[in-house]
């Protein structure tokens, strides 16, 4: 569907508060993008990253019921919020009626309403990274040190209750750990150790999640970063690689015997399972060549085989200059992709149907990369 130009909300700007002194909160933009779906859920919200270091990072949302893309919503519900969301978005998720943004070098989880997105609390944890969720209690896993510290050791989970959102226990890692899954009890942790890349970390913390220690570590690869359970036992992890010689892969670990199955010749920056389907995305860069090698490959994951090389299907991803974020809607399988174009600069969301096929676009904030979908 043609995108609908965008029309800007009522001329509201915000004068600040003392959180704010002097500074006009950004207005809000809503944009119709397709025509109502009520059947499919009332949609998702997205988390822009943002640039480092300049507290950019904003929430847009999309309603299915209505068919409007709002973008950049948290000032104005918000308006007391000092900084806004603040710097670097780098996850959200939806659990128990509370929405989840974890961002990174402000050093928090903002905490918001499901429904209106207006803030409930705040968690303070260093350097977090990115969040799961499992019997009430939330996982958040944070480097630990500050960027840039060569000596950086080991990092660690902070568990939460989420009806208080105080942190509950805390447990060590490996170093710069990143994304997370909950199997049959087991917490999995994507070991990075990206602070030190002469000497990258290539575990999987397995951690128990009844005494909440640390059980035994897997090794995988090194600089390891998404993770992600499919409902057959298996986790999928990716490596981002060494960015020279060593190129990014994916590889199958059994969460029976906590070792690694299978392995798959792909470049692998992002994935996102539904169902039997992995989708993963790459956008891996080469420091020899300068470029990036761009791939859009679909996984079967109960065969274990790739099915296809590109699961957009029609000729968009010539006009996706870097993409980076990926996302399926559970209900209806449209698919979800980002462009983060040159990471200073606004954004795309583009959303294909179940085939491949684009149905619309929007502009995002700067690096769009993050959705949390809202089920009824």
């Amino acid at each position: 569907m043609k995108q609908i130009a965008p029309k800007l909300m009522a001329a509201i700007v915000l004068l600040a508060t003392a959180c704010r002194k002097d500074t006009p909160v950004a207005t809000q933009e809503e944009i119709s993008v397709q025509s109502p779906d009520v059947a499919t859920g009332n949609g998702f919200y997205l988390l822009n990253e943002g640039d480092m270091g300049l507290n950019k990072a904003s929430l847009d949302r999309f309603n299915y019921n209505t068919g409007v893309y709002y973008r950049n919503i948290y000032p104005q519900i918000n308006p007391t919020a000092t900084k806004e969301l603040g710097d670097v978005g780098n996850d959200i998720q939806v659990y128990g009626g509370k929405l989840y943004a974890v961002i990174n070098l402000s050093d928090k989880v903002e905490v918001m309403d499901v429904t209106t997105a207006k803030r409930v609390g705040v968690i303070a944890i260093q350097n977090c990274r990115y969040i799961t969720f499992y019997n009430g209690k939330a996982y958040v896993s944070s480097y630990a040190s500050t960027a840039g510290n060569a000596n950086a050791g080991a990092g660690f989970v902070a568990e939460i209750d989420t009806a208080t959102l105080q942190i509950t226990r805390q447990v060590n890692v490996g170093r710069q750990p990143e994304e997370m899954a909950v199997v049959n009890g087991k917490l999995y942790v994507a070991n990075s150790g990206g602070y030190t890349p002469a000497n990258y970390d290539r575990t999987v913390s397995v951690v128990d999640l009844a005494s909440f220690t640390e059980t035994k570590r897997i090794d995988v690869a090194i600089n390891l970063h998404r993770l992600k359970a499919d409902r057959h036992g298996d986790i999928y992890v990716t490596s981002r690689g060494s960015y020279y010689g060593v190129s990014s892969r994916l590889f199958v670990v059994n969460t029976q015997t906590d070792a690694v199955k299978d392995s798959f010749a792909l470049g692998a920056s992002n994935l996102c399972i539904q169902g039997d389907s992995a989708y993963v995305l790459s956008t891996e860069w080469n420091a020899n060549t300068n470029s990036n090698t761009i791939s859009y490959a679909l996984v079967n994951v109960q065969t274990e085989t790739i099915i296809s090389k590109s699961f957009i299907t029609d000729g968009t991803a010539a006009s996706i200059k870097v993409p980076y974020g990926i996302a399926v809607n559970p209900v209806n399988r449209d698919i979800f992709v980002t462009d983060a174009k040159d990471y200073v600069s606004s954004g795309t969301l583009y959303c294909f149907d179940k085939t491949g096929k684009k149905k619309w676009s929007v502009t995002a904030g700067d690096i769009p990369a993050h959705i949390a979908f809202i089920t009824k």
